[in-house]
């Protein structure tokens, strides 16, 4: 029996570069930032000095994570004016790319958890733990209650993608165990569980890039042939159907839902290149006789979301 891996047709209709370019810039993006903060310590090439929480690159650009300054603010410390102007630069950033384009870009975590999912699908690990997305954001307001009443920033301690990037900075120690433990419930446990359920991070930014104008567009999605492929590589497929299969209810085709990560592997994995990236104002209702009039591939979705 042979079975139809995600990706084949995309891979076939456009060459193997072609559906995994964006996979890959992100990949680079990864590497290359990981590498910046690297070289200073393994290298004593001091081009970006610091870690995710704030960094000043070339002794000039600070960039402050909003999220961190927001813990220490709700902590009692009041920053110095270099991390106001910081969180400033990268709050204008997100709010122009969409927040969660770190959870994609720049979380070293990623590309851990997008290789557990990975390994489900070649696999064929069935079946996941359910917990609901939201709960990603009930951790988060736990997080800064938390910073409020112990005085500390004391998620920043346990947290995963901050013990990762100063692991790998400073020795990883015991934070093996924790991301080990993040790669293996992925795996193993729930599907996305980490990123898509949990992450407090993930949440944050989600918030913070919600009215962002860069967003992923369905423009040709009366092409689509429901070969499910964006469904199966979405780390939030919840984000995708409103706008590829609203056309009979007058949605326009831009996903605009806060925690698409704009990681552009919809965009990839499509044989027929319906995603593309665009603006969210280019987002025209369309009426009925647009739509595609297939019952059998509505209860498609419906039987693959549950």
């Amino acid at each position: 029996m042979n079975i139809r891996r995600t990706g084949a047709d995309a891979i076939a209709s456009k060459g193997w570069l072609g559906a995994h370019q964006w996979l890959l810039a992100r990949r680079l993006s990864q590497g290359a930032i990981l590498t910046l903060f690297l070289l200073g310590p393994l290298a004593a090439v001091w081009i970006v000095k610091g870690n995710l929480a704030y960094s000043l690159t070339l002794d000039t650009l600070p960039l402050s994570d909003p999220y961190v300054l927001l813990q220490s603010l709700l902590a009692g410390n009041i920053p110095e004016r270099l991390g106001l102007i910081g969180v400033l630069i990268v709050v204008a950033f997100y709010l122009l790319v969409g927040g969660r384009v770190y959870c994609a870009w720049i979380c070293p975590v990623n590309p851990l958890t997008d290789l557990a999912a990975w390994l489900r699908r070649r696999i064929g690990i069935k079946g996941s733990a359910h917990v609901a997305r939201s709960t990603r954001y009930w951790i988060l307001a736990m997080t800064v209650v938390l910073a409020g009443l112990t005085g500390t920033i004391a998620w920043e301690l346990v947290n995963p993608v901050s013990m990762l990037h100063r692991g790998l900075l400073f020795g990883l120690g015991a934070g093996w165990a924790v991301v080990l433990t993040v790669f293996l419930f992925d795996l193993f446990v729930m599907s996305r569980g980490w990123c898509g359920h949990l992450c407090p991070v993930g949440a944050f930014y989600s918030l913070l890039g919600k009215w962002s104008p860069l967003r992923v567009t369905a423009s040709r999605r009366a092409a689509c042939n429901d070969c499910m492929d964006c469904f199966e590589v979405c780390p939030e497929p919840q984000v995708i159907r409103p706008a590829l299969k609203g056309a009979d209810k007058g949605v326009g085709p831009v996903i605009l839902a806060a925690n698409c990560t704009n990681c552009g592997r919809c965009i990839d994995v499509c044989s027929k290149d319906v995603f593309t990236f665009g603006m969210r104002f280019k987002n025209p209702p369309e009426n009925g006789a647009q739509a595609l009039p297939q019952a059998a591939a509505s209860s498609n979705w419906n039987t693959r979301e549950t």
